[in-house]
C-alpha cells in the first residue's frame, strides 16, 4: 500500500471513529414537555417538538416531516387528549403502540370542545363550557406535577438502548435538587402579591397559582378557543370592580383586543405570562427559567 493510500486509510478510521453514536430519538408534543425531556437527558437525545410558537395544541395540523419524526421516534410524550386534540386519534392506533406516554388520561370532552366550536355563536355554550373541567391538562406549570412528569419521562428513557443511563439519573437528581431550590426561592419572591387580586386570562395558570397559594379571583374565558358569553363577561367584570388590586394574566398567544376593552375604565394592572414557555431557551435549564418567567409575570402585579 502506497503513503498516500496509507494516509487516506487512516483519515477514513478516523472519522469512523470520531463519529457519534446516534442518539434515541423522541418527540415531544409541546415546548414544556421539550423542556422536561431536556432536563432529564439534556444532549443524550435527539428531540423532536410537534406544536411550533404560536400555534394552539388543541386543533395543530402536523408537516409530513413532523409525521415522519412519530413514526421513527423511540419514544413520544405528550400531556395528553384533553390537551393535544390533534394527537388523540393518532397516537391510539397500534402503530405507536408501545412508544406512547401521556401524563394525563382525559376527560372525554374532546368531542364536545369540536362541537362547541362549530356552534361559537351559541352563548349558552360558552357560558356552560368550561375549557378546564375534569382534570386541568396544563400540569406542567405546577412544579412538584412537572417533577413527577420528569421522573415519568426517566423510566421511560432509561429503558432505551445507547443512553447513558447513570447519566439520566445524575441529571434527573440534579433537576429535583435545583426545582426545589427555586420552588422556595419563588415562595419566598410572592409574598409580595399575597394580597393582589390576580385574574387570569383562562384556566391554563389555576395550578400554578394554587401551587404557591395566590389568590386567584377570576378566569376571562372559560375557553380560550372561543369568545367568552355576555354572562361569564359581566361576571368577571363585576369580580374585577370589586377587587381590591385586581391584576389580569394574560397570555401571548390569544387576541388583547377584548379584553382590554371590557376593562376599559377599570384600575386593572396587566402582566403577561406565557404557560407555552415560547422564548425560553430550550436546554437543560430550560424548565428552571420556565418557573422563574412565571413568578417575575407575577411579580409584575406587586404594588408599588
Amino acid at each position: 500500500m502506497t503513503l498516500k493510500a496509507t494516509s487516506l486509510a487512516l483519515g477514513v478510521s478516523a472519522l469512523v471513529a470520531a463519529a457519534p453514536v446516534s442518539a434515541a430519538s423522541v418527540v415531544a408534543s409541546i415546548k414544556p414537555v421539550e423542556l422536561l425531556v431536556k432536563a432529564v437527558a439534556g444532549d443524550l437525545v435527539d428531540v423532536t417538538t410537534l406544536v411550533p410558537p404560536g400555534s394552539s395544541p388543541h386543533n395543530y395540523s402536523m408537516k409530513p416531516s413532523q409525521r415522519r419524526a412519530l413514526g421513527n421516534a423511540d419514544a413520544i410524550f405528550w400531556v395528553g387528549p384533553d390537551m393535544e386534540t390533534f394527537l388523540q386519534r393518532l397516537l391510539g392506533s397500534h402503530e405507536f403502540e408501545g412508544r406512547v406516554i401521556a401524563f394525563t388520561e382525559g376527560d372525554g370532552h374532546q368531542e364536545e370542545e369540536e362541537k362547541e366550536e362549530d356552534e361559537h355563536h351559541d352563548e349558552h355554550h360558552h357560558d356552560a363550557h368550561d375549557h378546564g373541567e375534569g382534570e386541568d391538562p396544563h400540569i406542567w406549570v405546577d412544579p412538584q406535577l412537572a417533577l413527577e412528569m420528569a421522573h415519568v419521562i426517566h423510566e421511560r428513557l432509561v429503558t432505551l438502548d445507547d443512553v447513558d443511563k447513570q447519566q439520566l439519573n445524575d441529571n434527573l437528581q440534579a433537576f429535583e435538587r435545583e426545582l426545589q431550590a427555586t420552588e422556595q426561592h419563588i415562595t419566598e419572591q410572592l409574598v409580595a402579591v399575597q394580597d393582589t387580586s390576580l385574574f387570569a386570562y383562562h384556566s391554563a395558570f389555576t395550578r400554578f397559582a394554587e401551587h404557591y397559594d395566590l389568590h386567584l379571583d377570576g378566569v376571562l374565558t372559560l375557553n380560550p378557543e372561543l369568545s367568552p358569553g355576555a354572562r361569564h363577561i359581566a361576571e368577571v367584570q363585576n369580580k374585577l370592580e370589586k377587587a381590591p388590586r385586581p391584576c389580569l394574566l394574560t397570555e401571548p398567544q390569544f387576541d388583547r383586543q377584548w379584553w382590554r376593552s371590557i376593562t376599559e375604565g377599570m384600575n386593572v394592572t396587566f402582566s403577561t405570562w406565557d404557560p407555552l414557555a415560547t422564548d425560553i431557551e430550550s436546554n437543560q435549564q430550560g424548565y428552571i427559567n420556565f418557573q422563574n418567567s412565571i413568578a417575575e409575570a407575577v411579580l409584575k402585579c406587586s404594588p408599588e
